[in-house]
Order: structure tokens, then sequence, then C-alpha cells
């Protein structure tokens, strides 16, 4: 595997990220369908033994059992050194005050927490997973900040914001001295490309990594409409962002398909291919659920698509609402 640096840092990463949803025990108000820890060990080995070095996370992915299960997977089968963990904070972890959000009381008690879970002294990459209409931005780039200098994390990223927030947020940063995120984990894939507008750009420009998150459209992007799989009926999340515009969004589906024929490869690849030949594009955040989507995945940075394909996948494309940023 050739490994690919994380924006403008001098830090190696897999051209394809685990993304570690799809881990956990089954919690109220949370993905039913997430896999137990035999499972999801045996996914997180072969991802190690495929080259993957990038595990992506969450405090809220169930509940907190997603960072206990990675952790203990990588403890037994990675040196620390070696790999690079990323987690988030901003989701509700609890109903009392002070259990979500950017303050800075919770991003120094959220992130303690998720090092106690994933028994780890640092994060490679600490993100904050949405915006905080409620928190001024400079008290929270401080908190972040005040957490890359204690030594927990190494870098900090963003996720799922608008470009004008994302740029506040660098400026305030700046203007103190302070850390500044290094990456941006946002929605973007074949069937939802509204970030070209105005992140993408503003991405380029500032040398920041983009790790789309839901390359493939949760499931949607791996297989022809007809095929049915339980998270596609059941994820609700994923079916509040896609349902919505299925019928304009078979045509890129059905060209997909069309062009992994003429590859000789799965849909897969050809959706995480189309992304790894965007600008800016450096590492997909890929969820899986069976040991065989991984390595079509891993697949994905050998495939070498034409202009022509480019263009042919991309042409069917009509503007989307809106989703990811709120």
């Amino acid at each position: 595997m050739e490994y690919v640096k994380l924006g403008n840092t001098g830090m190696d990463i897999s051209p394809v990220c685990l993304g570690c949803m799809s881990f956990g025990e089954v919690k109220p108000d949370f993905h039913q369908w997430v896999l137990n820890e035999r499972d999801s060990r045996e996914i997180i080995k072969q991802a190690l033994d495929l080259g993957i070095n990038f595990f992506d996370t969450a405090n809220v992915y169930s509940y907190g059992t997603s960072e206990e299960f990675l952790g203990r997977a990588i403890g037994d089968y990675a040196a620390r050194d070696d790999v690079v963990i990323a987690t988030k904070v901003f989701s509700r972890m609890r109903k009392t005050p002070n259990g979500a959000g950017l303050s800075r009381k919770t991003i120094l008690s959220e992130i303690d927490h998720s090092l106690r879970r994933l028994n780890m002294e640092y994060v490679d990459l600490y993100i904050i997973h949405r915006w905080d209409y409620d928190t001024p931005i400079e008290e929270t780039m401080e908190a972040l900040h005040d957490v890359v200098k204690a030594g927990k994390a190494r870098y900090i990223g963003a996720s799922a914001m608008y470009a004008w927030q994302f740029q506040k947020a660098q400026h305030v940063a700046e203007m103190h001295g302070w850390t500044r995120f290094i990456s941006l984990q946002n929605h973007y894939n074949l069937i939802y490309r509204e970030e070209e507008r105005e992140m993408m750009p503003l991405l380029r420009d500032q040398k920041v990594a983009a790790t789309p998150y839901s390359p493939l459209a949760a499931g949607r992007l791996s297989r022809l409409p007809h095929h049915k799989t339980a998270r596609l009926e059941s994820d609700r999340t994923a079916i509040s962002k896609y349902d919505a515009t299925a019928d304009v969004d078979r045509p890129i589906i059905e060209r997909v398909a069309q062009v992994a024929q003429k590859h000789g490869v799965s849909m897969t690849g050809v959706a995480l291919a189309w992304l790894l030949h965007q600008p800016q594009v450096t590492s997909p955040v890929v969820g899986v659920t069976k040991q065989s989507h991984l390595k079509d995945a891993v697949n994905a940075a050998d495939i070498n698509l034409t202009s022509e394909d480019l263009a042919f996948l991309a042409a069917p494309y009509v503007p989307h609402k809106i989703v990811g940023a709120l």
C-alpha cells in the first residue's frame, strides 16, 4: 500500500480510513445494525493486515463502545506508534447539562473520557463532529489548542460544516496563534456533491485534507437499487439523507455499475476510486460490516479511472438539498 500525507502535515496515512461507526454494543437511540466485539475485531485485524493504519471513531458511536472495541483491538494487534487514531467530540453523551457541545468544559472532559475508553495516552486526530451554535468559536478553538499542547492529541480536524464556519474557525486560530484544523471530514460522494461549490475549493486553497464520510452513501453506491440490506432498510440517518433523491440518484448508481463491469472491479471500488481522483481528497472514511467489503475498499486505490470514466460518472448529477452541515 502506498501511504499519503494527511493534508499539510508530515503524517502518513493509508488512502482508505476504516470508519468504526459500524462497531459497538447495540444501544437505544443509536444504530441497531452495529457489529459485536468479536466481529469488529476481525475487521480491524483484517484492516491492519491489508495495510490500513488510519482508524476513525467518535465518542457518540454506540455511546463509547466503538472506542472501547477499537482500543482493545489496537492494543492486541498493533503498535500504537504505527497507527493513526481519530475520534470526535460534540454529540450528546449524557442527558445532564454539559453532556454535549464544544464548550471548554465539555471538550476537556470528553477527551479524557475518550482516551480512557481507547486505553491510549493520545489520539492522533481530534475532530469536532459538528458546529456548536451555542459556544463561541474562540472558546472551542482555544480548548482544542490546549488539548494538543497537553499532548492528548497530535492534530485537530473538523467535520460537517459550512465553508464560512470552517474559515472562521481557521481565522480565529491563526489570529491567536492556536492550532489550526488539518483535515475536514465532510459529506461527499458521487450522489452528494454539494461540497464542490465552496468547501472543496477552500480546502485546496488552505491545503487541508478532505477525508469524506459516507463515501458510499451508506451502501447505495455499492449495489444496484433493487438489492436490499438490513442497513439500507433500517439506518434512519441514511434514509433521511438519501431516500428523497433516490430517483435522480439512480442513473449515477447505474453508471457506477457499468464502469465497474468495464474494469472488472466492484461498484465499491469504482465509487471510492472516483473520490480518490478528486483534488484534496486524501482518505475516504469507509465503514464496513463484512470483510469482503474491506478488500474492495483497499483495492480502490489501484483503480485508474480514465477522464472519460470520471466524466461519465459525474454527468447525471443534479443539485441536492444541503445535508450534513446543519
